[in-house]
């Protein structure tokens, strides 16, 4: 019996070592799949496909016994918040700053604040404020994120709805953070995912309906595409994402999100043919050191 625990025990560390790394491969490689199915169907009708389907393709763990289902109001109220912050607020407006016109490297700057961000308001949620090195490790990520993004001459003007969206996104991802972090609810993945894509369901149907033709142009690259961000992306990546902060330190984990745009380069090269230069790689060193100097300094290495 005592062998049997210390393998079990054993089994679960590898998995949760695992973990960020699963997250940042899956997540990193949705920019992509995403790209290769938008030229098939419109951004919120996307979404809305994607999350219907999400759910859909939950439903049969919701079945396994002994499952644990949410007891309070407050905690179901806690899943649809989180829901609807993800799934409607960052992808949803992010998708529609890019559709009125703001190209994807001033999207991913934009987005690569959030580190910065929860690590200033952590402090409300945890008490806890971080010192010099955890600053100075954000801060070489962030610069690693500009380098890979001016690499790919992706910037550019935006106009200004476009930027109030993507900031109105990104405050979307960063309450999600540090909401989770605050109630220290534990949710089953199943019944949580299903919660979450049944609200950002919900919410974007009308709005696709409202704002786009809705039409869908089934090529194999939107099959394909699909596959990949409903499995890898909705299911196991954001499922990881919010058991990982359930698990650890916001800041901590939201510093993996450095290293997205790099990894979703190389990932665009690999399946799209896009080039990568030598300044992009160096962008990518100093992300992943920023990383591992913010993991060092949280979890007290």
């Amino acid at each position: 019996m005592q062998t049997t625990t210390a393998t079990d025990g054993s089994g679960n560390a590898v998995f949760w070592r695992a973990a960020p790394f699963v997250f940042l491969l899956f997540w990193s490689g949705g920019y992509s799949f995403a790209k290769l199915g938008l030229a098939h169907i419109e951004p919120l009708t996307m979404l809305t496909v994607r999350y219907g389907l999400a759910a859909l393709a939950l439903m049969p763990f919701l079945l396994r016994p002994r499952l644990r289902w949410p007891v309070t109001a407050r905690h179901w109220g806690a899943l649809a918040l989180t829901g609807f912050l993800i799934q409607c607020v960052y992808f949803g407006l992010a998708y529609l700053a890019m559709k009125r016109g703001m190209n994807a490297g001033t999207t991913a700057i934009i987005m690569a604040l959030q580190p910065i961000l929860v690590a200033a308001l952590a402090p409300l949620v945890t008490g806890k404020r971080g010192g010099r090195y955890l600053w100075a490790g954000l801060a070489l990520g962030l610069l690693g994120v500009l380098l890979v993004i001016v690499s790919g001459k992706s910037l550019g003007p935006s106009p200004w709805i476009a930027v109030a969206l993507a900031f109105a996104a990104l405050l979307g991802i960063t309450l999600a953070t540090l909401f989770e972090k605050w109630h220290g609810l534990r949710t089953d993945p199943a019944v949580g995912g299903v919660v979450q894509y049944a609200v950002g369901f919900a919410v974007l149907l009308p709005a696709a309906w409202a704002t786009e033709s809705m039409i869908i142009d089934w090529h194999p690259d939107l099959v394909i595409a699909l596959a990949y961000l409903v499995i890898a992306n909705s299911i196991i990546s954001i499922g990881l994402y919010i058991a990982l902060l359930q698990r650890g330190d916001a800041t901590r984990i939201s510093a993996l999100l450095y290293l997205v745009p790099p990894l979703a380069m190389l990932l665009a090269w690999a399946i799209l043919g896009e080039a990568v230069t030598r300044l992009a790689l160096v962008g990518f060193a100093l992300a992943a050191a920023g990383v591992y100097i913010v993991n060092r300094q949280t979890t007290g290495g």
